[in-house]
Parts: structure tokens; sequence; C-alpha cells
């Protein structure tokens, strides 16, 4: 019971932007489905809260289905990042160096999709990481994606 209430404290405590926070830009069905939507590859953008002139576009897999359409459905590890200056890039405030900045969930229970910002102080470039938080089946080696954007000098 306790190893429950720390796992769930732990994943309360990660920083994430809500669904509502991402745009979504569209979609594409990959894969017809009788009954329920079909499967899909969704593409959404998320604009960084700390750093303004920095747009992500994640690409993800969104199970169909009955299971899919009901909101059930675990979607596949399948993502893809790229991030970009949409403007001027200037940071608000100092930023860590390791930050979890998007989350959106991917599962009715603990999956979620991640972007974390890493700042390459000796480049002055961030670095954005699309990663999942449930990696079983996987070999314990979590699906990931990275993209990169310099600061302007």
């Amino acid at each position: 019971m306790r190893r429950l209430l720390t796992l769930a404290a732990l994943l309360l405590a990660v920083p994430a932007l809500a669904a509502d926070d991402a745009v979504r830009i569209g979609n594409v069905d990959t894969t017809f489905r009788v009954v329920g939507r079909n499967d899909r590859v969704v593409i959404e953008r998320y604009d960084d809260p700390k750093v303004d002139g920095v747009s992500c576009y994640v690409s993800r897999a969104e199970t169909g289905g009955v299971k899919g359409s009901l909101g059930l459905a675990t979607d596949p590890n399948r993502f893809s990042i790229a991030c970009r200056a949409t403007g001027p890039v200037t940071m608000r405030n100092q930023v860590p160096d390791n930050e979890v900045v998007f989350g959106e969930k991917a599962s009715p229970f603990f999956k979620e999709i991640r972007v974390s910002r890493l700042f390459d102080r000796q480049k002055q470039v961030l670095v954005y990481l699309v990663w999942s938080t449930f990696s079983i089946g996987t070999d314990g080696s979590a699906y990931n994606s990275v993209t990169a954007v310099p600061l302007s000098r």
C-alpha cells in the first residue's frame, strides 16, 4: 500500500500540461476499424511555456476500435518530435538543465507521453526529448525521439 501511495504521489508531482494546452494540427487514419473510430496518427503542437518562440510538434499513434473510441485503450509507444523556432527564441527566466515541460495521458491508468527539455549550456541549445512513462515489453528501454533548437546569439 505504501508503494502505491508513493507511486501516486510521484505521478501527481510531475508537472504536465493538460491535453487542452495542445493545439491539434490534424490526424491521419492508418488502420480501418469496422466498429469504432480508425487507428490514427495525431499531430499536436505544444508551445514551450518557459521559452518564447519555440513550438514542438509531436506525432503519436492513437488506437481506435471500440476501446479507443471509449478512451479505454492504451496507445502504442510510437511517437516523434520536431521542435522549431517559430519566432525569436528567448527564455523568460533561467531554465533548469532538465525539466518535463509537456505531458499527455496515453492510457486510462499510468501511461503518459512526456516531453523533457534539456539545456546544453556549452552549445546554447535546447534539446527536447519525447518519451513514455511505460516501457513494459521493451526490455526496459523507453521509446524516445529527440530534437534541438539553438538559442539566438
